[in-house]
């Protein structure tokens, strides 16, 4: 059956709606695409002439993106509420003007500047479910007719498909960009991470570690080698966050290790990062620096402080903070114009920590801050591990405190002349394969630390059990750590056991009869039965469980 001329019409403003959706899809220049529509739909309509008008979210004008015609209008701006096209923005509907000398909103500006004469206008809003983003206008019918509502229904179905293509363009668009900008984050994270020291060798007196919460990251440490056998060392955190503060961060780096090999202590070294910093700085952007030189023949060390966080030194009789200091870099010129004051520390085979807000910062589970005293804690729960270890069991510990909103970087200067010798403390995953590992380490240290054979046994014993509950109960066979503590403390041999597992309910931890013969609860009453004291202690911040059993040495 032959089609009808209003079935073959209607199947016709479908094709053309096809190839525009189509034409949108494909291209790579929105613009032409916009051009070669607007032409389609002059053509399909018999206007003499067509303009297409985007909305500019930032001015809120309308602008002209495409004409077809005798007149150039391509870049003309029309303030909210000026004309017909505004008109169908607004109210959202289409708009048929027959005789344009009757509609008020009609001016004829144009025209006057231009010599194109205006009869009647067909305009129809690009929207779609309610967004707004412009406007078909097409003017005079060709062979002097009007347009008409058939028209208007047309352009309107048109215009809907234009404004929905052009959404999904937009949309392609954006999220490329923004796939874009990620693998640029990873190659900007890359390069920062490679601009960090390198893992130092363990015997090294100072290590550093970072932990970014984004991508890239605005702290950053150093580790410089000097000519005289001393050792430079910063610590610094930029403000803000994202690629500018990147940025910021790399140049502040790399005039640390440029300066520090020419100025003479880290205080002048500050003074002329300030220097550069005020000439070719971020506006509004600063940075917080510690820089440090230690002296490894005497452990001595000569510090400065521009707004930072204040450094701890862990001796003998714990932690106290080195208070100095001065305003961050980049905030005023001149402002270190006299230089910067130096603190001189004496470690004393004790240890010096520098760190970032990030870690202070930390929110715990409860919503508070970690805080000074919670860093403390942390610090001192490692303090037997080797350097890296330590740093990197305190960062791995965050995890089990809270949120991590900041970047946190460490770093730890140790006096290795006369660092204390007895303690040992590692980490050992919580897995059946590393027992035998860990029984053997139990073995040795307490033969070293002065246990007799046999007592030493038994501490293999109570640790295996106790290492066994961990990986059974707290982990539930699980990922996870076990930190191993073994200490000397006068006639008495201490074993701590940390773990990174949910907390357990001491009060159900008890040891069941021997009468009883059943599984479970033997455990504990063999750990309690060859050691003197067996205790679950309160655990700082971030450490799940923390085991203590002590065991007095015979003589």
């Amino acid at each position: 059956m032959p089609k009808s001329k209003a079935d073959a019409e209607a199947s016709s403003h479908l094709d053309l709606m096809i190839e525009m959706t189509s034409d949108f899809a494909q291209s790579q220049d929105v613009e032409a695409t916009l051009r070669l529509g607007l032409e389609r739909v002059a053509s399909r309509l018999g206007a003499e002439a067509a303009s297409l008008f985007l909305l500019e979210p930032d001015s809120g004008e309308l602008v002209c993106h495409a004409c077809i015609g005798p007149t150039e209008v391509v870049g003309l701006r029309l303030a909210p509420g000026r004309g017909i096209v505004w008109r169908t923005v607004d109210l959202d509907m289409p708009q048929l003007v027959r005789d344009t000398r009757h509609d008020p909103d009609f001016t004829g500006a144009i025209d006057a500047a231009t010599g194109f004469v205006t009869r009647s206008i067909l305009c129809a809003p690009m929207s779609f479910r309610g967004q707004k983003l412009g406007a078909i206008e097409l003017f005079n019918k060709q062979g002097g007719a009007a347009f008409t509502q058939a028209d208007a229904q047309l352009l309107r179905a048109l215009s809907m498909s234009s404004a929905l293509a052009l959404i999904n363009t937009r949309l392609v668009t954006a999220a490329a960009e923004q796939e874009g900008l990620k693998r640029e984050l990873v190659l900007a994270s890359e390069i920062q991470r490679a601009m960090l020291p390198p893992p130092q060798a363990p015997a090294s007196p100072i290590h550093g570690i970072n932990l970014p919460a984004r991508g890239v990251s605005g702290d950053f440490y150093e580790i410089l080698p000097l000519a005289d056998g001393s050792i430079a060392f910063a610590i610094g955190d930029v403000s803000g966050k994202g690629m500018n503060a990147s940025l910021l961060m790399t140049k502040t780096a790399s005039l640390f290790r440029c300066l520090a090999k020419r100025e003479d202590g880290p205080g002048r070294i500050l003074a002329a990062i300030d220097s550069e910093l005020q000439e070719t700085g971020l506006a509004g952007m600063f940075v917080t620096m510690v820089a440090g030189i230690l002296d490894p023949k005497t452990g001595r060390v000569v510090l400065a402080n521009a707004g930072h966080e204040p450094p701890l030194v862990r001796g003998r009789d714990g932690f106290r903070a080195i208070e100095d200091g001065m305003p961050p870099l980049g905030i005023a010129p001149d402002l270190f114009a006299d230089g910067c004051p130096e603190s001189v520390v004496e470690l004393d085979g004790g240890a010096l920590y520098l760190f970032t807000d990030g870690l202070t910062e930390v929110r715990t589970k409860d919503g508070a801050m970690l805080g000074s005293d919670g860093a403390k804690s942390l610090l001192d729960a490692f303090a037997a591990m080797p350097a890296a270890e330590r740093l990197a069991a305190v960062v791995r510990s965050l995890d089990g405190v809270g949120s991590l909103r900041d970047d946190v970087t460490l770093l730890v200067v140790e006096d290795r002349r006369l660092a204390a010798k007895g303690a040992f403390e590692r980490s050992y995953a919580a897995r059946p394969e590393t027992l035998g590992e860990i029984r053997a380490t139990v073995a040795r240290v307490a033969g070293e630390l002065g246990c007799p054979a046999d007592m030493a046994q038994d501490m293999v014993l109570a640790v295996d059990e106790a290492c066994q509950n961990i990986i059974r109960h707290a982990y539930k066979g699980g990922e996870g750590d076990i930190v191993l503590h073994l200490d000397r403390e006068d006639d008495l041999l201490v074993i701590r056991l940390m773990d990174f597992a949910p907390p357990v309910e001491v009060a159900k931890i008890k040891p069941r009869s021997l009468d009883e013969v059943r599984p479970g609860g033997l455990g504990t009453h063999l750990m309690r039965s060859v050691m003197d004291q067996v205790d679950f202690l309160a655990p700082p911040a971030g450490i799940g469980n923390l085991l203590q059993m002590v065991k007095r040495i015979s003589p």
